[in-house]
């Protein structure tokens, strides 16, 4: 017990240094890591253990891709052709970027699709004049959502499928029709909200509407290049179940590609990489991993299963609600590796077959996914963009994240109970 109480200390004395901004987050995740191994919480083999480097590898491999790719002036070319397209409305611009983002989210990893999107959305917002913040926020919740939709567009629905062996096709009919609502939603809210927040003047728009985008592209070869490997890793991401290839493995094979064919100096290329949202997601793993270790996360979803008193439909929508409240705190692949066995060994004493048991697998999906979108070190995506945002000199607070993200990631969750209460429960 005396161990559990120091790892829950640390976890919550590293969220408060996060949360107040006095240290940076990636020094704070750090600090909060290696003192739970200075302190013998968690030996330095099991802290090694609990950090996911499929995550890190995946993130650097398509951080020197998009490195790579960016010099061709492709970021560009998009920027001028969806500003054409909502004929410089920024808020429809907003919406279209962040819809595309969610559409690309669905069959890319999310990560890889803000790594993608971001970089048009400075250019867009640099040639207008106006802050970039509504839209890259606009964006994280859109990956996340577009994310939850498919089995492989973020990494607990890849774990679900694996334990219960749902495949591409149940997750794509089970979870794309609510998804679908929710974005929709959320896009009407973001319009409402920001619908008056952008002023520019119409000499800049017709100024901007009279580019042509061609000349936006600065390196036709090297766009060749970048465009084969993208296209390349993309099928790999897709076809990664059937070729029994990890997606760090194929991130990090395209960026070699891409490398050796480019004839970049490999320095100046690293130098694109966002290294404090590495370093971030490696202490934060460890920090993480002492709950896990010491059996704080175990505890949690055990006495959250018994509180239902076996209770079908209150399950679910504990589980629902539970998986959204915790991933927006803490990284949602430890949470929902824990939550597989539990839910499996429930059903096992209820005498329940496993299709008896899907609605409580969406249940989780949608939680754990969605619930991702509360806090900026939520998911992934959201620390990713955070990083780029920063590094563009436009940092986005915590606070000021969450007081957009988590109401809007709660009506989500409300749309998704509705839903599951509706055609599951």
């Amino acid at each position: 017990m005396g161990q559990s109480l120091i790892a829950l200390t640390i976890f919550l004395g590293t969220y408060a240094l996060i949360i107040s901004e006095k240290l940076h987050r990636a020094i704070a995740a750090l600090l909060g890591g290696t003192l739970l191994i200075i302190l013998g919480i968690v030996s330095q083999e099991k802290a090694i253990h609990h950090i996911d480097w499929n995550t890190l590898g995946l993130l650097i491999g398509m951080m020197i891709i998009v490195g790579i790719t960016k010099k061709t002036g492709v970021f560009q070319y998009l920027a001028v052709k969806a500003v054409k397209w909502a004929k410089g409305e920024p808020v429809y611009i907003l919406i279209a970027l962040a819809t595309v983002t969610a559409f690309l989210s669905a069959f890319l990893d999310n990560v890889t699709t803000v790594l993608l999107i971001v970089p048009v959305t400075f250019t867009i917002t640099d040639r207008l004049g106006i802050n970039p913040i509504p839209f890259l926020i606009s964006q994280v919740l859109a990956s996340n959502i577009g994310g939850t939709a498919t089995l492989i567009g973020d990494p607990p629905n890849i774990m679900i499928g694996s334990q219960t062996h749902l495949d591409f096709l149940d997750f794509l009919k089970n979870l794309t029709p609510v998804v679908a609502i929710i974005h929709i939603a959320t896009m009407f809210l973001f319009y409402l909200i920001y619908r008056k927040d952008f002023n520019v003047s119409a000499e800049l728009k017709k100024k901007l509407l009279d580019l042509n985008e061609i000349d936006e592209i600065k390196d036709f070869a090297l766009l060749k290049k970048s465009l084969f490997v993208l296209g390349l890793v993309i099928l790999g991401f897709i076809l990664h179940g059937a070729l029994g290839l990890e997606s760090a493995t194929i991130a990090l094979f395209g960026a070699a590609l891409l490398l050796t064919i480019s004839r970049d100096e490999p320095e100046e290329v690293l130098l694109t990489v966002e290294w404090p949202s590495i370093f971030f997601f490696l202490g934060l793993f460890i920090v993480v991993g002492g709950l896990v270790e010491t059996g704080v996360i175990d505890r949690v979803a055990r006495w959250s299963l018994e509180a239902t008193k076996g209770n079908f439909t209150l399950t679910g929508m504990l589980i629902l609600w539970l998986s959204a409240i915790a991933s927006a705190f803490v990284d949602n692949i430890p949470f929902v590796a824990t939550m597989i066995p539990l839910i499996q060994k429930m059903g096992a004493l209820a005498g329940m077959t496993p299709q008896a048991l899907e609605p409580l697998w969406w249940a989780l999906s949608l939680g754990a996914c969605l619930g991702g979108n509360g806090t900026i070190i939520g998911a992934s995506a959201n620390v990713i963009v955070a990083g780029l945002a920063e590094k563009n000199g436009y940092p986005i607070s915590f606070m000021g994240f969450m007081k957009i993200a988590f109401p809007l990631m709660l009506v989500s969750i409300v749309i998704s109970m509705i839903y599951l209460l509706l055609f599951y429960f």
